[in-house]
């Protein structure tokens, strides 16, 4: 990482806009623009200005599952992502439940020099859903989010005392929303595709049962309940309808969601093994619709790395989960640029984001914490697992030709990462 107290990115464009500009940062912030140069000077090359973006859910594995990933590896990967902010999932081991982690966790993202961290907390001691946590001492020591991810939160009434504390306290309590019972073991979407293949199956009844459930508790509790990685279309319209009723909640969609379904399983690898399960071609579609209304609050990639040996065992034992959170902008803007475009994936990335945690909405004017990317959005590159800085060297959509890719990142006016 490269530090200066000023610095100055010439050739560079807003999106949307043809003109060529120039961005001044000093000490962390953004100065202005077109300003007359000073300091460091950085060619843009063209490039499109963009705010970092923001990822509410990703696996970072540190503490305890540092072959997976570690907080350099994962923060990295996020900056080589073009993500400014990464909320780190509090399944590890031991987990996130101590304020002393959080701050731990904190202080050593800090000295990286690459994304920043704001990891989540768990909502229960140890994850076993029955008693809370610290929640206003985790919150002090500064914890973004309460969440039991990884775990499905099956007792109805620590949930609720759990979103009655956390609003207390302005925070969001965010859930993985799957009826354990009803999910069992299953290991893939149940449907004609699980039958044929002789799996069993995780019915889309385990997602909106529990969903149900979750909506009557926060529309009781008056808590700020967010839905993480909603993958099927009958979820969604439970969250649409809980909106219009005034309930506080809010949702995530992941790319991969929007991208493979359960037919990807018919391969029998395992890299295509998610919680919840990749679904059907309906359901993705009805998930891209909810982007476009608005229905779906915001993106996230539930960047879940795993060795590769993991990953090569079957379908029962491999471990569920997809890392791909540096290539999630160009699969996006590959994918879906000509319908969605450049403004609502942005927003869905950025400002949509910030809105679901209750956060300063990003802005790139003048006194601004200077957190933004620089994207290429013509050039096609290839996915190269070996530029990966995640150590998870592996995932469904490697060789295949993207564009969009993230140039230059910067975080409070430093480049945490620079393509080579």
């Amino acid at each position: 990482m490269t530090q200066h107290s000023t610095l100055t990115i010439t050739n560079i464009r807003r999106p949307n806009s043809d003109t060529s500009e120039s961005l001044t940062i000093e000490n962390g912030l953004i100065k202005g623009w077109n300003l007359p140069e000073e300091g460091q000077t950085l060619d843009g090359n063209g490039a499109t200005i963009v705010p970092a973006f923001i990822e509410p859910h990703a696996h970072l594995r540190e503490p305890g599952q540092e072959q997976k990933e570690d907080l350099a590896s994962g923060l990295a990967a996020a900056a080589a992502g073009g993500y400014g902010t990464v909320v780190s999932m509090p399944n590890t081991a031991p987990v996130v439940d101590d304020p002393a982690i959080v701050r731990a966790l904190i202080d050593k993202a800090a000295a990286l020099g690459f994304a920043r961290l704001r990891p989540a907390a768990a909502l229960t001691r140890g994850q076993d859903g029955e008693q809370l946590a610290e929640l206003a001492l985790l919150a002090e020591a500064g914890a973004a989010v309460f969440t039991d991810d990884g775990r499905t939160n099956e007792n109805a009434r620590t949930l609720r005392l759990g979103l009655e504390y956390a609003h207390s306290l302005g925070k969001v309590v965010s859930v993985h929303a799957e009826d354990a019972g009803l999910r069992a073991g299953g290991v893939m979407n149940e449907g004609p595709v699980s039958e044929a293949l002789g799996l069993p199956g995780n019915p889309a009844a385990a997602e909106t049962a529990h969903i149900a459930r979750d909506i009557e508790i926060c529309r009781m509790t008056g808590g700020r309940l967010h839905i993480q990685h909603l993958s099927t279309a009958r979820a969604l319209e439970l969250v649409k309808a809980a909106k219009t009723q005034g309930v506080n909640i809010t949702c995530e969609v992941c790319p991969h969601h929007l991208l493979l379904t359960d037919e990807a399983l018919r391969s029998f690898d395992a890299v295509y093994k998610v919680a919840p399960p990749l679904r059907t071609q309906s359901d993705a579609q009805a998930l891209l619709a909810g982007l476009k209304d608005g229905s779906v609050d915001c993106l996230a990639t539930d960047h879940a790395p795993h060795t590769r040996a993991e990953k090569e065992l079957d379908l029962l034992q491999a471990p569920s989960g997809i890392a791909y959170i540096e290539i999630a902008f160009p699969l996006l803007w590959t994918n879906f640029g000509a319908e969605l475009g450049l403004q609502k994936i942005v927003e869905l990335l950025t400002t949509d984001v910030a809105r679901v945690l209750g956060w300063p909405v990003p802005s790139l004017e003048a006194g601004q914490p200077a957190d933004f990317t620089l994207l290429d959005l013509e050039t096609v590159r290839p996915v190269d697992p070996a530029t990966f800085k995640s150590k998870a060297k592996f995932n469904p959509w490697v060789g295949q030709d993207l564009k969009g890719w993230p140039m230059l990142t910067v975080v409070d006016g430093q480049v945490a990462f620079e393509r080579a």
